[in-house]
């Protein structure tokens, strides 16, 4: 009744791919900076040729991007505007953490399941997000979106720090995150078909 190690550790490392990327369509910089700080300080080890994402200039850039995503947000105005901009980013950067985990030479298996999984995570959870803080601006005038800015910002702080630590927990989570946001996406639509 062996574990075939193999399986286990490609099953982590999507697992660990799927969070860091759904935590991506929070805030995209927050999980960059977690993958890259995990992986200097050695807690994971990156992939064939993403090893580029764990070097100390990525780290600063991830460091000084992140401090301008999070201070971006705070203004009401700007962040539909970084919502409208930053999905296609969203996409491709979810799609590299996926890519940047998986133990594998075999580019066609790295970068479906960076784009399937990767990409399909991050970029739901982000319009998702967008759809809550447009509906926010409508109704609040923006004054509720520096709430959501800060629940997104510490939920993807601790997605990110959940997928390194217990990546198959955080995949769980994840998942959960993503069917939560489509119902209430699915339910914020039938509302305003209504209205």
């Amino acid at each position: 009744m062996g574990t075939d190690i193999g399986t286990f550790e490609l099953i982590k490392a999507v697992a660990l791919g799927l969070a860091l990327a759904a935590a991506v369509g929070l805030r995209i910089f927050v999980p960059l900076l977690a993958l890259s700080a995990a992986s200097l300080t050695g807690v994971v080890h990156l992939g064939p040729g993403m090893e580029w994402l764990g070097s100390v200039p990525a780290l600063v850039i991830f460091l000084v991007a992140t401090l301008v995503e999070l201070a971006a947000y705070k203004v009401p105005w700007l962040d539909n505007t970084l919502d409208a901009a930053g999905a296609p980013i969203a996409v491709l950067a979810g799609g590299v953490l996926a890519a940047s985990v998986l133990p594998t030479d075999d580019p066609l298996l790295r970068w479906v399941l960076a784009a399937v999984a990767g990409g399909a995570a991050a970029g739901t959870v982000h319009l998702s997000m967008a759809m809550v803080r447009k509906l926010s601006s409508l109704t609040t005038g923006g004054l509720a979106n520096i709430v959501i800015a800060l629940a997104e910002a510490v939920g993807s702080f601790l997605l990110s720090v959940a997928a390194i630590l217990l990546p198959l927990l955080a995949a769980v989570a994840a998942a959960l995150l993503l069917l939560g946001l489509a119902a209430a996406a699915r339910r914020l639509l039938a509302h305003r078909r209504l209205a």
